[in-house]
């Protein structure tokens, strides 16, 4: 047997080359994770490459370590295949280990199996690739144990490689995983040329084949070539995807700072942006001793676009509002975005000739038609001017007073500007005032309904009553629903006045019932908010089976602008009301766009006039024509025609003869207290009693 010795120094390199292959390979399963498309699949390739070469490298390294009493030579082709070999397995065993989300046990067999059969194929090519006679004979545990050795270390490998992709601390994990790595990869090669023994005496085959400095150089510049490559370019990788991510960030930071101080829709500045400038122009202008202007703007008729032709419409007439104001505008003015239909104006060193002068070019500009597709829409704009310092010294007060100007200007008679005075601060306290009361209003009980009869055309039998709201308010007296509902819409408090309103009417009318007049049906109006709410349907069922109604009794009134907002909605609603044994009418009728073809297929029980039709209508005006033209639209529609606002005995009789199935007005009965309810009904039979409501004169708070 031939004595075999071994080069320590050769061995130490190929621990050496073991470990560096093995963190190359873990560095860039790091690149594959994070990678995609052919950026990963490069990257699979480059460390399946490099893993291999490592691999075999260290094999041949160790095989240069070997010394007998004889020049060794290697066959040129088995080299080369042993190297193929292993490259190929380590791509392959990357591919099944290393890609993908989830390292499943399916895929960590098949890739052991793959990386390991790979290593010990190359292993054995490599053993074989010695030219020498006679051949080797094994050591056939020792072969097996390698071969285990080697299926082990894979499995590892791949586990290791998979798990270390990313996370924190990930590069001193990889230096420790690879040297585990690395010493299990030489532990198999070791362990399978420890089971060769060569015979003596033994020849080399001179005449071919590489020589031991051939191999050695080949080998170190393969080696060194690959792995110092890979690592550059991963090293150059992670410093060009560290500058991608900066400039990202960067980029992600710009954006979130556009979309923190600009409006979405207009990409105007927003609330923050305008308080930010205001702060700072306010300081220069304290600082300077000069002046400045703020105006507070508000658009007109906006919410009867909203509603008559869809949200979608609204954004649009905003966007070309936002532009139209803006093209107006001189440099270094700030024009921004509240939210809604609001905008405000920021003008620097402006007094107030030159702010009223821009104003009223604002207000012409903005009372042109705008012409959006087969859209041509009308609105108009109010107001507010303050200019700094005799109308206010801080952010706060100046918003204000600007606000409380543009109100000022919308109560005047809207499309205009208004300069402001002290008196409109006290007018907006007041209002402001009143909605802050408005949230304790239902908790102490201020609110209260008034019931204004329906009669049959004729006038003789009462049908029921339509639920109107009012406000007891402790120290303005009895307020009608203009005074607060509008601020009620804009805050959502209409959401709970509403649910109150139902569940008060229903009570209301079980009372009624219970007294006998079961025929009595109570009808409720709603708010756009209210129809849209979400619990509606769940609230209403609570509602009927807690007071134990018939279907039929609770009828709900929805303008005709709210039910042709979105008429696939609308339609589904209704029908979902009428599962639930409540009907429906269609409010105000006649002066909004309805579409026939999407009122005929909206599940309605009621048309109700508008009142407007109502106040001039005579025998032969252009009203009664009209008004003849719905009844017949109505009719063909099965739908029963209401008729409000009826005040005189000639409308009366004139809408009866026409056919109306029910009239509602002041000459048959003005709305009561539910606790006047019986003195009415008792005097139908004597003499029409009329009861007014009786407000209480407004106080001061």
């Amino acid at each position: 047997m031939l004595l075999v010795t071994w080069d320590s120094v050769l061995v130490t390199v190929s621990l050496i080359v073991a470990f560096i292959a093995a963190f190359t390979a873990l560095d860039t399963a790091g690149r594959v994770a994070v990678s995609r498309g052919c950026l990963a699949k490069m990257w699979l390739v480059g460390g399946g490459t490099a893993m291999g070469i490592g691999i075999w490298a260290m094999h041949f390294i160790g095989m240069l370590a070997m010394m007998m009493p004889m020049t060794m030579r290697y066959d040129i082709t088995l080299t080369a295949l042993s190297l193929l070999v292993a490259i190929l397995s380590s791509i392959f065993a990357f591919a099944q280990g290393v890609q993908g989300s989830h390292l499943t046990p399916r895929r960590l067999i098949s890739g052991t199996l793959i990386l390991g059969s790979g290593v010990v194929a190359m292993h054995y090519l490599g053993m074989n690739a010695l030219m020498i006679e006679p051949a080797i004979r094994w050591d056939m545990p020792l072969v097996a144990l390698s071969v285990v050795i080697a299926y082990a270390a894979s499995g590892a490998a791949l586990w290791l490689a998979f798990h270390l992709r990313q996370g924190e601390s990930v590069w001193i994990m990889r230096v420790c995983a690879a040297l585990v790595m690395g010493i299990a990869i030489a532990g198999m090669h070791y362990t399978g040329m420890a089971a060769a023994e060569y015979s003596m005496p033994s020849t080399m085959q001179q005449h071919h084949g590489i020589s031991e400095d051939g191999l050695a150089v080949w080998v170190t510049i393969i080696t060194l070539s690959i792995l110092g490559l890979t690592l550059l370019v991963s090293m150059l990788d992670a410093q060009l995807r560290a500058a991608r991510l900066a400039a990202k960030l960067k980029r992600a930071n710009s954006e979130l700072r556009q979309l923190a101080m600009h409006d979405n829709l207009t990409s105007l500045p927003n609330r923050v942006l305008l308080e930010q400038q205001l702060t700072a122009q306010i300081k220069q202008a304290t600082l300077q001793d000069e002046t400045f202007a703020l105006m507070f703007m508000d658009l007109d008729g906006f919410k009867a676009v909203n509603d008559t032709w869809g949200h979608h419409v609204g954004d649009r007439l905003l966007i070309a509002v936002a532009e139209r104001l803006r093209v107006q505008l001189g440099e270094g003015v700030l024009l921004a975005r509240l939210g809604g239909d609001e905008f405000v104006l920021l003008c620097p060193q402006y007094n107030d000739l030159q702010a009223s002068a821009l104003a009223q070019q604002l207000v012409n500009a903005i009372d042109a038609p705008f012409e959006l597709d087969r859209y041509s829409l009308r609105v108009s704009l109010s107001i507010g001017i303050v200019v700094f310092p005799q109308h206010g010294r801080s952010q706060q007060e100046m918003m204000f007073n600007a606000d409380s100007a543009m109100y000022h200007t919308k109560h005047s008679g809207r499309n205009g500007w208004c300069l402001f005075e002290p008196v409109m601060s006290a007018v907006a306290q007041h209002q402001l005032a009143l909605a802050n009361d408005l949230w304790n209003a239902l908790e102490y009980q201020e609110m209260c309904l008034f019931y204004q009869p329906k009669f049959r055309a004729g006038g003789t039998v009462l049908m029921g009553f339509e639920a109107l709201l009012r406000w007891q308010h402790p120290r303005r007296g009895l307020l009608m629903p203009d005074m607060f509902l509008p601020r009620a819409e804009k805050t959502g408090q209409i959401v709970a006045l509403g649910n109150w309103v139902i569940n008060e009417a229903c009570r209301q009318l079980k009372q009624w019932h219970d007294e006998g007049n079961r025929d009595w049906s109570v009808s409720v109006n709603l708010s756009a908010l209210q129809f849209h709410q979400r619990d509606l349907i769940d609230s209403l069922r609570h509602a009927l089976l807690r007071y134990q109604l018939p279907e039929g009794a609770l009828m709900l009134e929805i303008t005709e602008n709210i039910a042709m907002r979105d008429p696939q909605f609308s339609q589904m609603r209704i029908a979902e009301l009428h599962q639930l044994g409540v009907k429906v009418a269609i409010d105000n009728f006649g002066i909004g766009y309805a579409n026939l073809l999407h009122l005929k297929h909206l599940e309605a029980t009621e048309l109700k006039i508008d009142r407007a039709f109502i106040n001039s209508l005579r025998a032969d005006s252009e009203d009664a024509t009209v008004v003849s033209a719905m009844l017949t639209l109505a009719q063909s529609l099965n739908l029963r025609m209401v008729a409000e606002g009826v005040e005189t005995e000639e409308q009366q009789r004139l809408l009866t003869g026409l056919g109306f199935d029910t009239l509602q007005g002041y000459l048959l009965g003005k709305p009561t207290p539910a606790e006047r309810i019986g003195e009415f009904t008792a005097s139908l039979n004597t003499q029409p009693l009329l009861f007014a409501e009786q407000p209480l004169p407004l106080t001061s708070a």
